[in-house]
């Protein structure tokens, strides 16, 4: 039973720990009343929600245009950017935490059977915001033709620092 249960704990290991950001410790209930949503959910205005859609989508471009030489060389040359998430505070409209999500696969070709092999992996890729960045200050600093790069609010690094640091 112990080898089972062993070998069980090392694969849940082995999943959570490759490419996965952890959640942080809870907080006690007393401590902090926060309520978070999705960015998407907390824009009510039709130009920061223009904004926002702006800056995901030039995001994934900026992705497009670096990948080839950086990322997308080695093993998973087919990284896509799935989507680009930030978790909001309800009451103060401070950023809890934004994350970017990639998926990517290796498939080699039986030679004898024509069946395939497919090896994949996805990446939970945390931007490195500063403490407290309000949302109005991170879509006014990602707002730009090259958001990839921009430096992040109250901070010394871009979002493709945190890339360099997960992909």
């Amino acid at each position: 039973m112990r080898p089972i249960l062993y070998g069980l704990m090392l694969a849940v290991l082995a999943l959570t720990s490759r490419g996965a950001v952890a959640a942080p410790p809870a907080a006690p209930a007393a401590a902090s009343s926060a309520q978070y949503v999705d960015l998407d959910s907390y824009l009510t205005s039709d130009a920061d929600i223009n904004a926002w859609y702006t800056i995901t989508s030039q995001l994934r471009k900026n992705f497009d245009d670096v990948c080839g030489d950086t990322f997308c060389e080695g093993d998973y040359s087919n990284i896509q950017s799935l989507d680009y998430r930030c978790s909001v505070d309800t009451t103060t409209g401070v950023i809890g935490r934004c994350v970017w999500v990639f998926a990517a696969s290796n498939e080699e070709v039986n030679a004898k059977t024509g069946n395939f092999t497919v090896d994949n992996q996805h990446w939970r890729c945390r931007s490195p915001l500063a403490p407290k960045t309000h949302v109005a200050d991170l879509i006014a600093a990602l707002n730009v033709s090259n958001p990839i790069r921009a430096i992040l609010p109250g901070s010394s690094q871009s979002i493709y620092d945190g890339l360099v640091d997960c992909l």
